[in-house]
């Protein structure tokens, strides 16, 4: 099994894998259940623990955890719930406007690697009704190479005519920044494992 990374979700079988640094909301032992995935976020710990976040019903119900990798027994990608438009059409929420724009943007056969996240991709692997109807469609866009904002030019005017707003994250080894601030010129905030950093190349981290 392939090391998870950022919002990617994954299983565990035992929720006695579940680690915190502080106790958890009570919703959770009432709310969250094994069958639910946990969402992979952006933190280290010397031990190796991969870093989770718990969702719950409403979007203030977020609770951070972190468990063992050993514990995790299945993996969902971003990138493979857009991988097949068939599921798409024949999904609960097909009726939601972010996943209309889902369909649209698969049938443009975009150039690069690219998932959803956020709330619609919770709803899509979890069955759970977390969207509403003017939730945002967040998407995530794979770039291990570096590469010039001129080429996302297309791609973010395809956006404005989607039937929802759509925020994407452009995803480098390095970590993720908001594809319409790169758009603007200048520095932009890069999330990292170890907090925000402000940099002028995602690709590059400042030197110490």
């Amino acid at each position: 099994m392939c090391d998870p990374r950022a919002h990617d979700f994954v299983w565990i079988s035992d929720r006695s894998a579940l680690q915190s640094d502080d106790t958890l909301p009570a919703w959770v032992n009432t709310g969250w259940r094994t069958s639910l995935p946990l969402v992979v976020r952006r933190d280290k710990r010397a031990d190796g623990a991969i870093p989770v976040g718990i969702r719950g019903m409403t979007r203030i119900k977020r609770a951070a955890a972190w468990i063992d990798p050993a514990a995790v027994v299945r993996v969902v990608t971003p990138e493979s719930l857009v991988s097949d438009v068939n599921a798409l059409l024949h999904s609960p929420f097909v009726s939601q406007q972010p996943v209309q724009a889902l369909i649209t943007l698969c049938s443009l056969k975009l150039p690069f690697p690219w998932g959803v996240t956020g709330s619609c991709a919770y709803a899509l692997v979890s069955d759970l009704p977390v969207m509403h109807a003017d939730s945002d469609l967040d998407l995530l866009v794979r770039c291990d190479t570096s590469q010039d904002p001129s080429q996302f030019s297309d791609f973010y005017d395809q956006l404005q005519r989607l039937p929802c707003r759509a925020d994407v994250q452009i995803n480098t080894p390095q970590g993720g920044f908001a594809l319409s601030e790169w758009l603007r010129g200048g520095d932009i905030m890069l999330k990292t494992a170890s907090g925000p950093l402000l940099v002028r190349d995602p690709w590059q981290l400042p030197a110490d």
